[in-house]
Parts: C-alpha cells; sequence; structure tokens
C-alpha cells in the first residue's frame, strides 16, 4: 500500500498538522507515505513535494479574482502534481483541503476520476460540495446549483462576475461517474451535508474524527503560570482562536467573548485570550489577552489552566479547540456550530442556540462551580493514534 496525501500546506495549520501526523505514522508502520503540498515554505524531507510556487499562487489568485472561479487556472502547478502522482504511483491519492489557488480542483478531480485512480477525499469545510464558500451558514442553494449569490464578492472574493452557478456546474461535472472516491467527513454533520449535496451524494461516506498529539494535550502543571498571572483564587475562563476581533460577524465570534466577559465584571473571574488582536479596541478589565500562542506545549497549560473553555464559533467541521480542551481535562462551553456538539463528549460540554449570550453564561457558571472532567476518555477519542488507525481501516476498505 502506498499513499499519496494533497494538502494546501504541510506541517501548519490544521490540516497541515493532521497530514503531517498521518505521513509520519505510516512510515512508522512501513506504509509508504508521499505527500503534496502547495502553500508555504519548501520543506526538505524524503517523499514531500512543494508543486507550486508563491509567486505563481498569487499570480492566479488576482486572475480568479477578474473571472470569479477559485478553483480554476494553476495549468503549471496542475501539471507538476499529476506528474508527481504518475512518477510515484500511489495505491490511493489522499485529498484534503486543496483550495488555497495552488492545484486547479476541476481538473485534478477528473483526472484522477479518468486514471481510475482510488481516491479518499477528506472533508475539513463544505466548499467541496457548495464549490465555493467554505461555509454555507444557512443558504442552501448548494443543494440545487448555485447562482444569483448574494455573498459572492465576500466568498469568492470576485470584483466582477458572479460565477458561483458555473463553478457548480464544474464541480459537479468533474466528480460525476468519479465511482473509485470513498468521502471522509470530519464530523456526522458534515457528512449529513455531503450527503445531500448533489454533488457527492451517490458517493461512498465515511466519518473520521480529526486527531491531535495526546503527548502535547494531557492535564498539564498549571503552578508556573499561576505565578505569572498572579493566580490566587480566581476562575478562569479560556478563549483560543486564530484572530481576535470585535467584528460581530466574525467567524470565531471573539464579539460574544467580549459581551461573555463583561457580564462576569466584578466576579472573580478571569478571561484569557489566545489569539492575535486583528484591531484596536477595549477589552473589559478583567481580560488577559496572550497574544499569539504558536507552541503547543505552552497553550497546552493554558487549556489546563482553565476551568472551563469557550467556543463562540458561527460554524465549525470539527473544532480541534474542543478536542485540545477535553483532553487537557478541562470543560467546554459553547455555541451550536455544527460539527463541535457532535463530536465533544456529551457529560463535558454544553451547546446553546448562537448568539445566546444567556444560556452561555449560565451554562459557564455551571461549570466554574467544577466538574471532574475525564481527560483520558477525550485522548482515546481524540488521539492521532486513533485517527491513522481509522484511516488505515478506510484504506484498506478502498482496497478490496
Amino acid at each position: 500500500m502506498k499513499i499519496l496525501q494533497v494538502n494546501c500546506v504541510y506541517n501548519k495549520g490544521s490540516t497541515g498538522k493532521i497530514v503531517y501526523d498521518i505521513h509520519t505514522e505510516l512510515v512508522k508502520k512501513n506504509i509508504e507515505s508521499v505527500v503534496c503540498y502547495g502553500r508555504g515554505d519548501k520543506v526538505n524531507q524524503p517523499n514531500v513535494y512543494k508543486t507550486c510556487g508563491e509567486l505563481y499562487s498569487k499570480a492566479n489568485n488576482l486572475f480568479s479574482r477578474a473571472t470569479g472561479l477559485m478553483y480554476g487556472g494553476l495549468g503549471c502547478s496542475t501539471n507538476r502534481l499529476i506528474k508527481i502522482i504518475k512518477r510515484e504511483k500511489p495505491t490511493i491519492v489522499h485529498l484534503h483541503c486543496i483550495n488555497g489557488y495552488f492545484v486547479n480542483i476541476y481538473r485534478i478531480v477528473s483526472w484522477l476520476k479518468k486514471a481510475n485512480i482510488k481516491t479518499v477525499l477528506t472533508l475539513h469545510a463544505e466548499f467541496m460540495y457548495t464549490a465555493n464558500c467554505g461555509h454555507s451558514y444557512e443558504c442552501e442553494k448548494w443543494k440545487t446549483g448555485c447562482g444569483n449569490c448574494p455573498r459572492f464578492k465576500k466568498e469568492t472574493k470576485s470584483l466582477f462576475f458572479d460565477n458561483t452557478a458555473l463553478s457548480y456546474k464544474k464541480m459537479q461535472k468533474a466528480f460525476d461517474g468519479f465511482d473509485n472516491l470513498t468521502v471522509v467527513s470530519v464530523s456526522p454533520w458534515l457528512m449529513d451535508r455531503a450527503k445531500q449535496s448533489p454533488i457527492l451524494k451517490d458517493k461512498n461516506h465515511k466519518v473520521v474524527f480529526n486527531g491531535l498529539d495526546t503527548s502535547v494535550f494531557y492535564p498539564r502543571d498549571i503552578s508556573e503560570l499561576k505565578v505569572k498571572h498572579n493566580i490566587k483564587d480566581q476562575k478562569i475562563v479560556f478563549f483560543a482562536t486564530p484572530n481576535f476581533t470585535n467584528d460581530k460577524n466574525n467567524l470565531k465570534g471573539g464579539y460574544y467573548v467580549l459581551k461573555l466577559a463583561q457580564r462576569f465584571l466584578g466576579q472573580n473571574v478571569l478571561f484569557f485570550v489566545a489569539g492575535p488582536k486583528t484591531a484596536e479596541f477595549e477589552v473589559p478589565a478583567n481580560m488577559v489577552l496572550l497574544g499569539n500562542v504558536s507552541n503547543q506545549e505552552e497553550l497546552a497549560k493554558y487549556y489546563s489552566l482553565a476551568d472551563v473553555t469557550v467556543l463562540a464559533s458561527r460554524r465549525e467541521t470539527f473544532s480541534m479547540v474542543v478536542a485540545e480542551s477535553l483532553c487537557c481535562g478541562t470543560p467546554v462551553v459553547g455555541f451550536k456550530a455544527g460539527g463541535p456538539e457532535q463530536i465533544a463528549i456529551a457529560e463535558f460540554s454544553t451547546f446553546v442556540e448562537h448568539g445566546d449570550l444567556d444560556g452561555m453564561y449560565n451554562a459557564v457558571l455551571t461549570f466554574l462551580n467544577g466538574i471532574n472532567v475525564d481527560a483520558e476518555k477525550a485522548q482515546q477519542l481524540y488521539s492521532k493514534s486513533n485517527m491513522i488507525e481509522n484511516y488505515i481501516k478506510v484504506y484498506k476498505e478502498v482496497l478490496n
């Protein structure tokens, strides 16, 4: 068995780390593994190939803004990827997030179909069946074919044209008749959505949870952090985000965390925020901004320090924050966002309707009174070893 993974990035970001983990664990198991990625720095590792130059990617990005088609173009880098696949002759090609302007999605899917190559497609977002947006939210045009999109400029970055209907037709044509395709979703919620899509509904569908490194994410000694932040008997609420903003429309919901912190003013509760602040705005006196916490060991310590982690996202297909927090022994309170409420361990988490600050406030209060999270149970569920064993099962089923 020889697996060739394709992803936008490698060993960075959530999907890049997942691809890295699968690759390294397959190698440890003496299973041949190759990775092709398109964006970021060139990695000098055996069987890991960067297929697209940064300037070429940016040029195609600009071109797509003129055409309104995000997933086309990129002839040279797509040719390079196909050349590597032909040379490596993998048993299975495993596609992850192949947006990011490094490959022509319509063409690579059509080529894999025509070449009769067994393919696994992991859905980390919705764009492979919406053919346009990463999160469709309440819009259901993806069930019938897009067009007349009120959000096309924001979603496709198009300067002029609404070509969402054309993109949908091209994506549907690429997947039509692709019988050697297995679609893996990272949550039951996402699989249910993919099954409703005319583009992917007739494919073989499975669920594999994302995995993390449980040698990093486990309950930590927090004595140093308590001294560093002069914590005596205060309760700690933790919020981790790729960017912290007060924009109410931001996907990750920093606005609601600010409002929630304000409700706890005067109480013995501190809010710790991990994530770079993207604009100048005032924060409540009970909020501590940590900035970007890129070190995973340090991040695990802050999860462990907290009495509860909050998730304020409008939409998530999985949520590594939920998995990381529970593995560190900290319960989670969040808005219902799709995937998180299905992948979380119910007895250690509470989810309320999006925007329901009263519900979130009451749930946080409940968990601040103390709860013992079974971190070992979480680690078994979300471990990268469990994820990889499940992917190996998928690979074997595909081959059989």
